[in-house]
């Protein structure tokens, strides 16, 4: 059996474990629920699918594996809300020991994206296109998955183009 993978590959390592023509998950870490989007098989584009209300570890992890298993998910892309100076605080390490525990019940590579300022970029978006305060409530997790997995796929489309050319 090969060993486990950690949960905080580097994005180049990333794209070496993610397979190709799989989906990629991104999830919005938050004290209360959890955004998800997913990738196209392609891992070209990012769009918003849920939000998973939290409520303990066990059964947040189970909703969000269930929904992986069901897409073809081959990797997770999980947001890590650093401080505006690069530092971490408790809200990272949180983030941090969720994917530890993940690691623990999936063998799905995951890595790490800075998602400083993201759910600001999609509120802005949100507020711009003119959705309601209840709208926005309804959709901004995940909206801010996607802009976080975006990212990501993004950064994986430049290494491959580095790698192949």
């Amino acid at each position: 059996m090969p060993p486990a993978l950690p949960p905080d590959l580097p994005i180049e390592a990333f794209a070496e474990a993610a397979p190709p023509g799989a989906r990629l998950a991104g999830l919005d870490l938050g004290t209360k629920t959890i955004g998800l989007a997913l990738s196209d098989p392609g891992q070209r584009v990012a769009s918003p699918v849920t939000t998973i209300r939290r409520v303990k570890f066990g059964k947040d992890a189970a909703a969000l594996l269930d929904l992986c298993g069901r897409e073809k998910v081959g990797g997770l892309v999980l947001g890590l809300p650093v401080n505006m100076d690069g530092s971490e605080g408790p809200r990272a390490q949180a983030s941090r020991a969720f994917a530890r525990n993940l690691r623990g019940l999936t063998a799905l590579p995951m890595t790490f994206w800075d998602e400083r300022l993201s759910t600001m970029a999609v509120e802005r978006a949100m507020v711009e296109a003119d959705l309601s305060r209840a709208k926005r409530a309804e959709r901004i997790d995940a909206a801010a998955a996607a802009y976080i997995l975006q990212g990501a796929l993004d950064r994986l489309a430049t290494l491959r183009r580095k790698a192949a050319g």
